[in-house]
C-alpha cells in the first residue's frame, strides 16, 4: 500500500510506542493538523505525560483492543510504527490482519510534509542538535516554523529560557525534520534543503557496508527537491564526497567548514567554558565575516550552527540576522544537558552513543570540568554497534579521567551474551590522567560506582542512548548523601569490575 499525500486521507491514526522521540513529535503535528490521534507504549514515562496534557489519548501497554473492536470492527483508519515495532506487536497484528493502513513513522511525517519548504538534517552525528538549531535561528528571525526533532529545544526567551517540545506546529509553510539514517527512513522525504552534518559509518547492522551506507546519502541528496539545495559539511571527508557528487550530477551545493575550500568558511574556533566562538563569511552569507558567538559548547557546535545559519538564508533570512540569531540557542534535551549539582560535583546527560560523538562530547567537556576532572559514566547502545566500534569507544573513553561503562541497552536487537561492558574495557588502557576505565554491568550500581569516584569540583556525565538518561538522579542522590565528602580514589566495591 503506498502512503497517502493528504493528512485527511490518515484518518484516525493509532500510533505505536508513541512515547517514543520521534513518533510523539508526529503525534502532536498531526494533532495540529486536526487529526484524530491516539496511541500506546510499553511504558509510562515524561512523553506520555505531556500527551495526555495536549489533550492526546494514550495507553501503558499493547492491547488490539486499541485499533479493532472484539467483532472485528476498526476502531482506527492507520496505525503508524517504528522499525522498533515488531510484527509480533498485538496491535501492529491486528492491524494487518484487520487490512488497516499501515505507515512507518517517517512516512506520515512524509505526509505533513506535503506543500511545506521541508529542511531536512541528516548525518551520523548532530542531526539533532542542528535541527533544533534551524527552528530556533528561524524562530529568531520571525519564521514560525513547525518542526519534528527528536528531543526538546532550549532556546533564549528575552531575558530567561523556555524548553518547548520537540514536536512544534508552526505558521510558515517550513517544516524542519530531523531526517533519520539509521534504518534507510529518510529516503520517505523530498526535502527543499538538505543537511548533512558528516557521513561516517554508522548503522551497519542495517546497511551491511559503508559502501550502502554512503550509497543511502547518495540517494537522499537526489530526493532533494529541483529548486533545492544540499548543505553539507566539507570537513567531513563523506559528506564532502557526497557535496562533489551532488554537484557532478548537477544538484545545487553549499559546503562549510574550517577547510579552505568550503563555501562557506569557518575562522578562528574558541571554545570556552560551555561556549563557542568563530567568524563565518562566503557563500550566501557573503563576503563580510561575521562573528558566531554561542551559548554552547564545543568546536562541533560551531559547525551545527554554521549549517543552520546558512540554512535560514537559503530560506530567505538575511545573514547578518541569522548569525546574530544563532546566539538564542541553549541546548537540546540530552544534549550536555544540566542534570543538577550535590557535593560540589556538577552533573550533565549525553545522548552520544557513536566513537565520534563521545570524543567530542569529551573534547567539549574539558573546558566547562576547569580544573576538575571529567567523570562518565557509559552505556553502549546496541550489540551490534559496541561489537564494531569497541576499540574506537575505548579510545574515545580515555579522553576522561575516570570511566565506569555498563551493559549495554539491547534496544531493537536480541540480546548477545558475548557482547558485554567488558567488550569496551578489555581493550582501554588509562585514561588521559592515568585513571581507570572500569566495567559495571548493573547500571544503577555503576551509577553508585561513578558517584563514589568523584570529588568537588568534578563533572560526571551520564552518557548514551538508552536508558542512562534515568541515572543523574542515582548519582546526584548518592553524592548529596555523602554530603560534598569524596571518598579516597579507588575501585568501587562490584565485583563485576575490571
Amino acid at each position: 500500500m503506498s502512503a497517502p499525500t493528504d493528512v485527511a486521507a490518515l484518518g484516525r491514526v493509532h500510533l505505536i510506542g508513541i512515547g517514543g522521540a520521534g513518533v510523539s513529535v508526529v503525534a502532536r503535528l498531526l494533532a495540529a493538523r486536526g487529526v484524530p490521534v491516539q496511541g500506546s507504549d510499553a511504558a509510562e514515562g515524561p512523553a506520555l505525560a505531556a500527551l495526555r496534557a495536549d489533550g492526546i489519548p494514550v495507553w501503558v501497554g499493547h492491547d488490539a483492543g486499541h485499533v479493532v473492536a472484539p467483532d472485528g470492527t476498526p476502531r482506527v483508519d492507520t496505525v503508524v510504527v517504528s522499525t522498533a515495532v515488531r510484527e509480533s506487536n498485538p496491535e501492529l497484528a491486528a492491524a494487518r490482519a484487520a487490512g488497516l493502513q499501515v505507515l512507518h513513522r517517517s512516512q506520515a511525517l512524509a505526509v505533513l510534509m506535503e506543500g511545506r519548504r521541508t529542511v531536512a538534517v541528516a548525518g551520523a552525528h548532530g542531526k539533532t542538535t542542528t535541527s533544533a538549531m534551524v527552528a530556533t535561528v528561524l524562530a529568531a528571525v520571525g519564521v514560525d516554523a513547525s518542526f519534528a526533532i527528536g528531543g526538546t529545544v532550549r532556546r533564549r526567551d528575552g531575558a530567561g529560557e523556555r524548553t518547548v517540545p520537540g514536536g512544534h506546529a508552526g505558521t510558515a509553510d517550513v517544516l524542519v525534520a530531523e531526517a533519520d539514517e539509521s534504518d534507510g527512513s529518510f529516503l520517505n522525504y523530498s526535502p527543499t534543503v538538505a543537511v548533512v552534518t558528516n557521513v561516517e559509518a554508522d548503522h551497519l547492522d542495517h546497511y551491511g557496508s559503508q559502501e550502502a551506507f554512503e550509497q543511502a546519502f547518495v540517494d537522499f541528496a537526489a530526493r532533494i527537491t529541483p529548486d533545492g539545495t544540499l548543505v553539507a559539511c566539507a570537513d567531513d571527508a563523506g559528506s564532502a564526497r557526497l557535496a562533489a557528487a551532488h554537484r557532478a550530477a548537477g544538484g545545487r551545493v553549499v559546503t562549510y567548514g574550517t577547510v579552505p575550500e568550503s563555501d562557506v568558511r569557518v575562522r578562528g574556533v574558541e571554545v570556552g567554558a560551555g561556549t563557542a566562538r568563530a567568524t563565518v563569511s562566503g557563500g550566501p552569507l557573503g563576503d563580510a565575516e561575521r562573528l558566531l558567538a554561542l551559548d554552547v559548547p564545543g568546536a562541533h557546535n560551531v559547525l551545527n550552527a554554521t549549517a543552520a545559519v546558512v540554512t535560514a538564508v537559503l530560506l530567505g533570512a538575511g545573514p547578518a540576522a541569522a548569525v546574530a540569531a544563532a546566539g538564542t540557542f541553549v541546548g537540546t534535551g540530552r544534549r550536555f544537558e544540566p542534570r543538577g549539582e550535590a557535593g560540589g560535583v556538577r552533573v550533565f546527560d549525553s545522548y552520544d552513543h557513536h566513537p565520534t560523538e563521545v570524543e567530542a562530547l569529551l573534547r567539549a567537556a574539558r573546558p566547562v570540568a576547569g580544573t576538575g576532572r571529567v567523570l562518565v559514566l557509559f552505556q553502549p547502545h546496541l550489540y551490534s554497534r559496541t561489537r564494531i566500534f569497541a576499540d574506537r569507544f575505548a579510545g574515545a573513553l580515555s579522553l576522561a579521567d575516570e570511566v565506569v561503562v555498563t551493559g549495554v541497552y539491547r534496544a531493537r536487537e536480541d540480546v548477545d551474551p558475548e557482547v558485554t561492558a567488558r567488550t569496551i574495557t578489555d581493550l582501554a588502557g588509562p585514561t588521559v590522567s592515568g585513571g581507570r576505565v572500569r566495567a559495571v554491568e548493573d547500571r544503577v550500581e555503576a551509577a553508585h560506582a561513578v558517584a563514589r569516584l568523584a570529588r568537588p569540583g568534578d563533572v560526571v556525565l551520564t552518557v548514551g542512548a538508552g536508558d542512562v538518561t534515568e541515572l543523574g538522579p542515582v548519582v546526584l542522590a548518592e553524592l548529596a548523601a555523602r554530603h560534598g565528602v569524596a571518598d579516597p580514589p579507588g575501585p568501587a566495591p562490584d565485583a563485576t569490575m575490571g
